[in-house]
């Protein structure tokens, strides 16, 4: 079986949930290489970057849109935090700060996409 079937198959059996943890996993490893770089390596900043900054406005597009069924606490919250991203985005790209603030951010996320850990229903 070829790779992109392979591929193919393994996108049709994930659930959204699956999907966006594994496309954060994929936009944070970019980030978190972004920041090793040599600041003059500016493609490689841009690029982690720019895909960082289209999945949060994507993501505020969706909430923002009247359809959206999700609580509208939180989507206003996902709302603040894709601005966030996009002005510290800017911030990094001037050399006034870092990645990590965003390398946190996604990673918080996609704890929450991966749910809690076994036994924390035990915990609670």
């Amino acid at each position: 079986m070829s790779l992109q079937a392979y591929k193919t198959a393994a996108t049709r059996a994930e659930s959204p949930r699956e999907m966006e943890y594994r496309l954060f996993g994929q936009v944070t490893r970019a980030l978190m290489h972004a920041s090793t770089v040599d600041p003059g390596d500016v493609a490689t900043r841009i690029d982690a970057l720019d895909w960082n900054r289209r999945l949060w406005s994507t993501l505020a597009t969706d909430c923002a849109s009247p359809d959206n069924a999700m609580d509208k606490s939180l989507r206003a919250q996902i709302i603040s935090i894709s601005l966030f991203v996009s002005k510290h985005s800017s911030a990094i790209m001037r050399g006034e700060d870092d990645f990590e603030a965003l390398i946190d951010i996604n990673k918080m996320v996609m704890q929450g996409l991966a749910g809690p850990g076994p036994g924390a229903a035990e915990a609670a």
